[in-house]
This record gives C-alpha cells, structure tokens and sequence, in this order.
C-alpha cells in the first residue's frame, strides 16, 4: 500500500514538474513575442493603446507592480540623496564660461571666451532668481521678457540708440532693431532677401554669428527660416540668456581658436552683422570655418565694417586707409574661397558658395590654396581650427550640387536626406531612416497622451539630448516650438549632418561636460537612451545636475530608456525636487524600454515653493 502510495506521488510531482515546464516555456515565447512587437494582442497593452487618452493617470501603469519582482536593489540604492539649493551667486552661472575662470586664460584670438570648463563641480541645484516666472508664450516672448528672469539692464545703456532692447516697468521690451537695423530686423531681412532666395524655402538653416539678443533669428523665424545664434558670454551681460528668453534658439559660443560644433555644409546661409569677428586675419582662418560648415551654393552675409567703407569711414571713425586693407583682404579670401560677390546693398555685402569644386578650378592652381585632410570636417569637437579649405565632396557632373541638392523646406523635412542616399552614415540605409521616422511619430503621439500641454505651445524651447536622425524633432515640429538637437560625442553614429540636411539644426555635446547655456533656458528636455549610452562613462548625478540647471521651473523631462537604467536613475530624481510618473511603453507593459516623465517644482532663492502637479 505504501509502495502505491509513493508510486502515485511520484507520478504527480513529474506531472506538476511537466506543467511547470510547459507554462515556462508558453510564457518565454510569448515574452519573446511582445518583445518583438508583433504581441499587440495582450490584453493589458490593448487597454493601454485604446484608452490612450487616459494614459496620464491609469493607475495600472504602475512600476513597482510590473517589475517588482525582476528589478533587484541593494540596501544602498533604496537612499535618497537630497540635493540642496546652491548659493544664490550661482543664479546664473554657466560652468564652462565661468567669468572669473575665463580671465585665467591668454586674451589672444578670444582663447579667454572659448569654453573652459570648472573641473570642481557644483553638487547643488542652481536657483532660479527671484520672482522668476514663466516667459510670456511665443510670439509674444519675441517682444517681451520678464525682468526678474534677466535682471540686466546694462544693454539697455549701452545699445540704447540702437533699439535692441528697452526696459519698461517689469519687463524688457525688444523693438527688433540692431546697429545694423536699426529700422528694424524684417526691414533688414527684406533687403536680404531681395538678393537671397529667402521666400522659395531653400534657405532654411542660418548662422547668426555674433547675434546680440538674437533679433535676427527672431524674425527670420517667421519666414520660416530657423537661425543658430550665438555669441559670447562677454561684456555685454546676458545677450544670449535674453535670445533664449525670447525664445530664439541660443548657444553660449565664440569664433576663436576651436573649431564650431556644427557639422560640415549645415548652414544654408551665414551671417554677422557688426560681430567683431576679424575677418581678415589669421590667414582666412575665420571666413575658411564659416566655408566648412556653409552648404554649397549657401549665402555669406556680412553687415557693417568695413563694408562701404568708402561712404562710412568718418561716422564709424576709423581710418579709411585701415578699413579699405581690411575690405580687402575679406575680399581676397572670399576668391581664394570661391565665394561669387552677388551684391553690396548700403553697408550689407552678400556672397554666394560656389555649388562644387568643378565651378572654381582656378582656385586649385592658387599658391595660397591649403585643403584640410580628407575625412576631418566634422571631427570638431575641441578640435583647432588651420588656415586650409575645406574639400567638396565628389560630383559626378559639373551641374551637381556637391553633398546633394536639397528640397526646399518643409519637403526637405522627411525627404530622404542625401547624406543616407549616398550612404555617408554606415549602418543607416534608406528603409532604416523611414522606419525611425515612423517610430519617432508613434512615440511623440503617446507622449502628447501623457502631457497634453505638448501641443498647446508651453513648451517653446526644447532639447534633445541624443538626436540620432532628428526623429523626434521631426515629429513634434510646429511653428509653436524648436528643438536643438544634440548629437553626443560619443555616439555610435555621427548623425548631425543628416539633422542639418533636413532643415533642423542641433550641435555636438559631451554630456559629461555643462552644456554651452544659461541656466533655465530650455521648457522641455527629451532624452532617449542618453544614461544607457553614458553608463561608465561619467556620474549619472552629473548629467542630472546639469539637465536640472539649463530647465526651466516648472519644466518637463521625458526620459526614455531600458528599464534597469530608469530604475537606477529614478533613485537620484527622487532627491532633485522633480516630480515623477513611470509610464511603460506604448506597445504594453512587456517591453523592456520604459518612459520616465517628471516635471520640475517651481522654487526660488530663499523660499521653496512647489506649483507643478499632474
């Protein structure tokens, strides 16, 4: 009888080890299969997808419930570390333009106003100032900034009769003028455009060297031109923070000895306009950076001296002999470039970039002409500009746009850009852009589910802070917003160019460095596997550290990445005073890639005072 009885047991348990088995198995499969993104039939990501209007406040999209079991921490990750606030005079302080670091530096070719970052980093939240509040929304910040978010009112002496900005009560008021237009910046961009094809769509990308307040991109962003500014961070206090008030896209930066973080051939067209950039000297070296990253057959702009200066010498009280050299020279360089002058209009000279090599032969028999090693334009980053040209890319006929003839924007915007139709970027073909494109829409929709402010125009300046082919931007463009798309120094692939080529701009980053801003400058940041590409790279509190400063108060991060690594980094966020929401993918709970949304409390120096909620 015992003998049946253990027999029987027996049986059972290989039965129940069988079943055990089997549902193991089932259940690996189909985890296997939501994985691959063809499981769109589970129940739970079918109510997710369907109910997608609710999805900022379906309690089922619950973290711990999902992956409580998976996820393993240690008694030492489950401790919050509290950041506490920095000294008020941080307020506005930028890490690697530092004013007191920068005058350690030699003054020659502005080496002093380049970037030099503080190695000892601040492990505090920087502060907003007092009274600091929302800037008004677009069009209206255009015109208007709050005083309390810029408190400087030393442009306001200085460039008082040049119209760029008046203080009046408690904000500061932008006319639109610059030394240069001092009727105005649409004025100004009618006389560009009676020259350049500003109207047709293919000036698409400017650079703004030298901006000032940035009036230029301002207006140009209404003819649907969207302008790289940038511009010290001199004596003249604050010009690029008010650009980014305004809401104009902004970098803290400088023509010095450093190449620019821009790819090659980005920019339709270039601009300074009275930007104390020596032109002439140094060999060319100035005007060669600007030929690198202008686009074949793009515009060179240059505004006041010496420019006529035949008609001006006496108002601008120099001697004519100095300025007829430096025209000169300018002149010699731009030939040298094979740059064709199409026009001087007043004190506004205008050159074109030759479309190939084949247009301008006779510049390669020129003694004076030194190309730059094949394969170095776009390796920029803390790089030395030389006094050598940039090289075309090859053509195959003499009537062929060298790197590729664009669509006018806002065709350019999805067309296949022809740095992936030449295959410039290994391991991206064609089928692989248009299949990122597709699932950048798919995820910037259910972002809009989560936050619906995302549509409303609340958020103007935007960051992304690992572009890779400027999806994201593409799917959420709007006239309302633009975003700078970063392309980290450490990435995979070198994309940027491709970014450029679809009529949106961005720069070149290492996020283990301060970004080249101003505190609170940016409504929203994105950020799509950033702390996975980053992992042993650098301190995650750092990157943190830095998104918290250039956010604005009551600003949204959207963070998407692998599971382990939100959980990792949602431990530092809950010590930042952000507030926090884990929201699983758009395809359903069993993808392994998740979404952090946060949003930023609002505080002030001297008080903590929390408005943001859900």
């Amino acid at each position: 009888m015992a003998n049946k009885v253990i027999g029987d047991n027996r049986t059972r348990s290989s039965v129940s080890i069988f079943i055990v088995v089997g549902l193991c198995c089932f259940f690996y499969l189909l985890g296997a299969w939501q994985r691959s993104g063809f499981g769109k039939g589970d129940s739970i990501a079918m109510k997710i997808t369907k109910s997608g209007a609710d999805c900022a406040v379906l309690s089922n999209l619950n973290f711990e419930t999902h992956h409580g079991g998976v996820v393993k921490t240690d008694d030492s990750a489950s401790k919050v570390k509290v950041f506490e606030p920095c000294h008020l005079k941080y307020t506005d302080y930028t890490p690697c333009q530092d004013q007191r670091h920068a005058m350690t530096f030699p003054r020659e070719n502005m080496i002093y106003r380049e970037r030099h970052c503080i190695s000892k980093k601040l492990h505090c939240l920087i502060p907003a100032p007092k009274g600091y509040v929302t800037p008004f929304p677009w069009p209206k910040s255009r015109d208007y900034v709050p005083y309390a978010n810029a408190p400087y009112k030393s442009l306001t002496v200085e460039k008082a009769i040049q119209n760029w900005i008046q203080y009046e009560g408690n904000v500061f008021r932008f006319p639109g003028g610059g030394t240069q237009f001092p009727e105005g910046a649409d004025t100004y961009i009618d006389q560009l455009a009676s020259v350049i094809p500003i109207k047709s769509g293919m000036v698409r990308t400017t650079l703004d060297t030298g901006c000032g307040v940035a009036s230029l991109g301002a207006y140009l962003w209404s003819r649907n031109v969207i302008a790289m500014s940038f511009a010290p961070r001199d004596s003249h206090e604050a010009q690029v923070q008010f650009a980014l008030e305004r809401g104009v896209p902004a970098v803290i930066g400088v023509l010095g000895t450093i190449k620019l973080p821009y790819p090659s051939r980005a920019f339709d067209m270039a601009h300074c306009s009275r930007c104390l950039i020596p032109w002439g000297a140094n060999g060319g070296i100035y005007m060669m950076e600007v030929d690198r990253v202008l686009r074949p057959g793009g515009y060179w702009v240059l505004s006041g001296p010496p420019i006529n200066w035949k008609n001006n010498y006496k108002g601008w009280q120099r001697p004519k002999e100095e300025l007829q050299e430096e025209q000169q020279k300018i002149e010699e360089i731009a030939k040298l470039l094979c740059w064709e002058k199409k026009k001087e209009i007043g004190e506004i000279a205008i050159w074109q970039k030759s479309k190939n090599a084949d247009a301008c032969r006779s510049r390669q028999a020129d003694s004076r002409a030194s190309f730059c090693k094949a394969g170095e334009a776009d390796d920029v980053w803390y790089k030395k500009m030389e006094v050598c040209i940039t090289p075309y890319p090859d053509i195959n006929n003499q009537d062929e746009v060298a790197g590729g003839q664009l669509k006018p924007y806002p065709q350019r915007l999805y067309a296949v850009p022809p740095g992936i139709a030449s295959g410039s970027v290994p391991g991206v073909s064609e089928e692989t852009y248009l299949k990122d494109n597709t699932e950048w829409k798919k995820h910037v929709n259910a972002y809009k589910k989560i936050n619906r402010l995302l549509d409303t125009g609340r958020y103007r300046n935007i960051m992304d802070m690992n572009a890779g082919l400027g999806g994201f931007a593409a799917a959420i463009e709007s006239s309302k917003l633009w975003v700078m798309n970063v392309v980290p120094t450490i990435a995979d692939k070198n994309t940027l160019g491709v970014i450029y080529e679809r009529g949106l701009i961005g720069i070149y980053h290492d996020w283990c460095e301060a970004f080249s801003t101003y505190p609170r400058t940016y409504d929203l940041i994105h950020a799509n596997g950033v702390f996975s590409l980053y992992k042993d790279k650098c301190d995650f509190e750092d990157i943190f550290l830095e998104m918290d400063r250039i956010l604005r108060p009551e600003g949204a991060v959207i963070l998407r990445d692998d599971i382990d690594v939100l959980v990792k980094v949602k431990n530092i966020v809950s010590g930042m005073r952000w507030d926090t929401k884990m929201v699983d993918h758009e395809d359903g709970p069993l993808v392994p890639e998740k979404i952090l949304i946060a949003v930023k409390q609002y505080w002030v120096v001297g008080g903590f005072n929390s408005t943001s909620s859900w």
